[in-house]
């Protein structure tokens, strides 16, 4: 399989290099990783767990219905995928530093917008923005910004960055209900955008940006990637559908999921914030311990976590709700860095960006579609649904077997 080294190092214009000992090997990629760490913790906080919390007001505000809310949200995860791919490619080429700046100028317009909404239609074309904010700025193109600066040596990294990341959730829940009860919903997301310009821009800022003959070789060496080897590319894609159809549902539904199980509304939303903290300790066993193996490994055992919580939960009921809630997060916390991991260790750096957007535009597809579909199914099948998600995480643990455990060569 074609390759090309993407190690690389700062050059005395303070940009980077490549062919050179990577930076992940250096303590200045530290204060890179803690600047895009806090950056993707304000990212996530202030675009995909909004809806969670604000999606009652806003629905009772202009008058519509709950699921018209998350059908908007539907829509910015569906636009957000369409736009990974090019969006990879460009920082293939470039490097992340001007797309990932980009996203807060972007995530900031969007909730202006979001925030002067007076009809439904205002709502869907403000939720269209965040969604390209979202392409911009999450985790597939801070894992392609890194693997254009550490090239092989990016799993450290990537693994750091979700530290921080697994706390959105923790952070953008509380702080969303404090605001909105105090103040409203419209100033909670004004108060989320000028973070983005105050805080989460010039975090960004501060990842290198590549060296001019770094930027040169690569746009000559750029011709597409596309799905090749197809059959590890397909699968993983499954692997990372049923995975996020999982996660967009338990985004939106967890805390209603387990009211409806028979929890406490107060319950329910203590053990729903307790999916960041399990998400960052599982980052963190992957970090210190996990990380000398195989990233199939990790992402095998990541698959197996919530359909053991989900078991756990339908034997013991409420009681088991923070025990399912832990579980649920420590796998899911998992499978975040497998998204970023595995592909690097099965194709290379080479191609990266292109290659994560290609597997990523299922699983935000998948996503997408999650709030609702799994909104439909609760309602039907009440706390049942629960065993929908379990089963496809079954599916995918199957898909991740048959994948090789491999190095890029």
């Amino acid at each position: 399989m074609e390759q090309r080294s993407s190690f690389n190092t700062k050059d005395r214009d303070g940009q980077v290099g490549a062919d050179t000992k990577p930076p992940a090997c250096q303590g200045r990629s530290r204060g890179v990783v803690v600047a895009l760490g806090l950056a993707q913790t304000l990212a996530w906080s202030s675009s995909y767990y909004l809806p969670a919390i604000l999606a009652d007001p806003i629905s009772a505000s202009l008058g519509i219905s709950r699921a018209w809310v998350f059908a908007a949200f539907s829509l910015a995860l569906l636009i957000a995928a369409c736009s990974g791919p090019a969006i990879g490619r460009v920082i293939d080429r470039y490097g992340g530093r001007g797309v990932l700046m980009a996203s807060n100028l972007v995530l900031a317009g969007g909730l202006v917008a979001l925030a002067s909404a007076g009809s439904a239609v205002w709502l869907f074309a403000a939720w269209a923005v965040l969604g390209v904010g979202m392409a911009l700025g999450l985790y597939d193109a801070s894992f392609a910004a890194l693997t254009a600066l550490y090239g092989q040596a990016a799993r450290g990294p990537i693994t750091a960055i979700t530290l921080f990341g697994g706390f959105a959730s923790t952070v953008s829940w509380p702080v969303s209900t404090f605001l909105d009860h105090e103040f409203g919903w419209r100033e909670t997301v004004l108060v989320w955008a000028a973070l983005n310009l105050i805080v989460g821009l010039p975090l960004n800022w501060l990842v290198p940006s590549l060296s001019k003959a770094y930027v040169q070789r690569s746009r000559a060496e750029g011709a597409a990637v596309g799905w090749k080897p197809r059959r590890e590319m397909f699968l993983l894609a499954f692997v990372f559908a049923a995975a996020w159809f999982v996660t967009g549902a338990m985004a939106s539904q967890l805390p209603t999921l387990l009211e409806r199980a028979g929890a406490t509304q107060l319950q329910a939303i203590a053990a729903s914030a307790l999916v960041g903290p399990a998400q960052v300790g599982a980052r963190v066993a992957e970090f210190f311990v996990l990380r000398h193996m195989h990233p199939l490994y990790s992402a095998r055992i990541a698959a197996l976590l919530h359909p053991l919580g989900a078991a756990v939960f339908a034997i013991l009921g409420p009681p088991a709700a923070a025990a399912f809630a832990l579980l649920y997060g420590a796998g899911n916390g998992l499978l975040t860095i497998a998204r970023g991991t595995v592909p690097l260790a099965l194709f290379g750096p080479h191609g990266y960006g292109e290659r994560t957007g290609l597997l990523g535009a299922p699983a935000r597809a998948a996503q997408a579609l999650a709030p609702l579909l799994f909104g439909i199914l609760l309602d039907r099948m009440g706390p049942s649904a629960i065993f929908v998600s379990a089963a496809l995480c079954l599916f995918a643990f199957a898909a991740l077997l048959r994948l090789p455990v491999s190095r890029p060569g």
